[in-house]
């Protein structure tokens, strides 16, 4: 990618920086850091040029190693078994993993070490996302249940435009529900209460007849706000996870409560993933230097925006602090009032024309890691009115690293960095990503590189079957989507990477999480399915907004996570021989054409329904309508695995270039109708073939084959730039 002509560069030694970055940096970012700019450049060139050529060799390792499989199963040798393994250890893809991991991370806050709980992924670039995500930490119980399908919505349930008080007192009655199970009394029922007050350092309760009784476990009444004889707040712990029941008589639901209990407030996304990568579409200077400001904003407390709700305007920022007394002595005290945030970099493949390194665009990993840790330093420093961090540590989570030697390549970037911005040695802490194949079948071996600062590992179904396809193009065609997580490989995947993670000792240190809940309107169907990740072990899990994360948050009650992981210790699981079976299709019951066209459809209007907003309006994140016109959060991991899917049936035959090109005409017709409502929306008709997005869609599957390991950026920046010059000429 060739730098940017149009853009202004400050010249600094032998980079060539984006006046609108380098402004940022010297006069935003790097002043309070203690950290000259003058130093600041020579170092960041020094890592650039050290640097670089060996991220370049690692991307041709890559193809080096895609171009012997693909040849290996050109020749039609077997594709499972011992053979194969054999052939992947014999290229350098399947390696051996050290005997004993023991991984040492310290300086790790208890929302990522010791406590388990929902986590949100935002994309940073836009500010009120990010404000709502971090200040997710906390959510209304009674909003979550009354505003989704938790409670039923039909008949005398419906929500309608106004209040419905049967729906409420359906919430009421759900939530009191849930108190007896987490925080049983001694005697009666929570839905009994007729007050709770603090007597000798202890919650005491009461009942309409005047007889009283305490809770069965008194160490969880944890602390209270208020009078003792009539306390606003009361606060428990439960499984390592507040919660606060809120009592206010003059509340339009407390009035009506007997205990006067207003609502119930969970502390909910424990963290949050502040994304620069697969949900944001950044493609250039002005668009980096947006992400870097958000980021920025949010380390100094400083990030805010206007929002219009109802009329009404306000101003949103972080949320403070939780400001308690305890019990016994009353003394004040404070809980963290906002998520712990990470900060997703870009992975090794990219390269960015922000800054130029002997007019060369350079490695984008490489610019996110010096800058976003520079950002980090004003948290470190006590520079805003709010801390992130308690420890001193900088979150950095590492997506889409093929192997261990990836790895250890990010743990010296890592290293540099620190040693560039006079940070002491693993302040940068690491989130490891298993969502590559190479990565899964070496797992044990990645967290060896990055023992001393591995805070992470994170399963992602969506961008590992995308490169699941890629890697195997050649093997045959592979079964329909659907079919795929049914598949052994897709289970074995997922408890391999909890029983690593125990087995190299993250319990207690480290998160290990699950991939996203993708349909944000089905939270009922969320709330039978999610508590399978506790349940195998995960102390994390991602959900697609505050309101899930409120609700995925009653999954941790009622599953004790650390016990679980206690009880996995000792298991001896390696499930290397499905993770390498490769799903394809079924050759005995051949697929009809019906339902062939239809998984095309589906395939290729998801697509369209996220390039068209990707590449026209540079969206990277959002509820896209599906063919059936069910929301699902759409990011680049759900366009990886459909393009690649398409890819592979016209390898195989399955279907035609001229089926798959009336297809997108059809369905680019169909996500137009879909997104009639937005004003903001640019259509595809009728002149598809001249449409910028749906080039883009047509790209990425006719050219999918030929894309680094199936990633859809370069297909995707290269057509967002190009529409972003076509809207300043307009």
């Amino acid at each position: 990618m060739a730098g940017n002509q149009k853009e202004q560069y400050t010249q600094q030694g032998r980079l060539k920086i984006a006046s609108t970055l380098h402004h940022f940096i010297n006069e935003q970012a790097l002043p309070g850091s203690g950290i000259q700019p003058a130093h600041f450049w020579q170092s960041f060139e020094s890592i650039l040029l050290d640097l670089t050529p060996t991220n370049q060799a690692l991307l041709e390792k890559r193809q080096s190693l895609q171009t012997q499989i693909d040849e290996y199963h050109r020749t039609g040798q077997p594709a499972s078994g011992e053979a194969y393994a054999a052939f992947l250890r014999d290229i350098g893809y399947l390696v051996s993993a050290p005997e004993e991991v023991a991984v040492s991370t310290d300086r790790v806050d208890e929302e990522a070490a010791t406590m388990a709980g929902p986590q949100l992924v935002v994309p940073i670039n836009n500010a009120r996302y990010a404000l709502n995500a971090a200040n997710a930490r906390w959510g209304s119980l009674y909003d979550a249940f009354y505003g989704t399908d938790v409670i039923g919505q039909e008949g005398e349930l419906a929500p309608g435009k106004d209040y419905n008080p049967t729906r409420g007192q359906a919430v009421v009655t759900k939530a009191k529900d849930w108190l007896d199970s987490v925080l049983p009394l001694q005697t009666g029922s929570h839905h009994k209460v007729t007050n709770y007050w603090i007597k000798d350092g202890a919650l005491a309760v009461k009942f309409a007849d005047n007889t009283e009784t305490s809770l069965c476990n008194s160490a969880a009444f944890a602390g209270y706000r208020g009078e003792q004889q009539s306390p606003d707040a009361l606060l428990f712990l439960h499984n390592q996870l507040h919660f606060e029941v809120q009592i206010n008589r003059t509340h339009p639901v407390g009035k009506n409560d007997t205990a006067g209990v207003s609502d119930i407030l969970m502390e909910a996304a424990l963290s949050t993933i502040m994304d620069c990568e697969d949900s944001v579409a950044a493609v250039d200077a002005e668009d980096k230097t947006l992400v870097y400001q958000n980021w920025l904003g949010l380390m100094k407390g400083t990030l805010a925006v206007a929002v219009n709700k109802n009329g009404q305007q306000s101003t949103r920022t972080l949320n403070p602090d939780r400001d308690y007394l305890s019990p016994a002595s009353h003394n004040p005290f404070k809980l963290h009032g906002r998520s712990l945030m990470f900060v997703r970099n870009v992975g090794h493949l990219m390269q960015n024309d922000a800054i130029l390194v002997d007019d060369e665009p350079v490695y984008e990993g490489l610019m996110d890691a010096m800058v976003t840790a520079l950002i980090g330093i004003h948290d470190i420093k006590g520079n805003g009115e709010y801390t992130n961090s308690r420890k001193g540590s900088i979150y950095i989570v590492k997506p889409k690293m093929h192997g261990p030697e990836e790895v250890a390549f990010a743990n010296t970037l890592f290293q540099r960095v620190e040693q560039a911005l006079g940070l002491t040695a693993n302040t940068l802490k690491m989130g490891i990503m298993d969502e590559e194949r190479r990565t899964s079948v070496n797992l044990k071996a990645c967290i060896a590189q990055a023992r001393e600062r591995v805070v992470f590992i994170n399963t992602g179904f969506l961008d590992r079957t995308g490169d699941e396809i890629h890697t195997s193009m050649l093997a045959g065609a592979f079964a329909p989507k659907a079919e795929l997580k049914q598949r052994p490989w897709i289970a074995a995947y997922e408890k391999a990477n909890v029983m690593t993670g125990l087995e190299c000792g993250l319990s207690g240190k480290a998160q290990i999480g699950k991939g996203m809940w993708p349909v944000p309107d089905h939270m009922q169907a969320m709330m039978e399915t999610k508590i399978g990740h506790p349940q195998a072990g995960a102390t994390t899990a991602w959900v697609p907004s505050p309101t899930a994360a409120t609700l995925h948050a009653l999954h941790y009650h009622q599953v004790d996570v650390f016990e679980i992981q206690k009880s996995l210790e000792n298991s001896d699981f390696d499930g290397l021989s499905d993770i390498l079976t490769i799903p394809l299709m079924d050759t005995s019951a051949p697929l009809d054409e019906a339902t062939i066209q239809r998984e095309l459809d589906n395939n290729v209007q998801g697509i369209l329904g996220y390039v068209v907003r990707w590449v026209h309006q540079g969206i990277g994140c959002s509820k896209v309508p599906d063919i059936d016109n069910v929301g699902l959060m759409e990011d680049r991991a759900t366009l990886r695995i459909s393009s690649q899917h398409i890819a592979n049936w016209l390898v195989h035959g399955v279907v035609t270039h001229t089926q798959v090109e009336e297809t997108l005409a059809r369905m680019a017709k169909l996500v137009d109708e879909q997104n009639a409502g937005d004003s903001a929306y640019i259509p595809m008709h009728p002149d598809y073939n001249n449409a910028t997005g749906y080039l883009a869609a047509r790209d990425l599957i006719f050219k999918g084959t030929e894309q680094p390991s199936g990633y859809t950026e370069p297909l995707l920046h290269a057509r967002r730039r190009e529409m972003k010059a076509g809207l300043a000429i307009e």
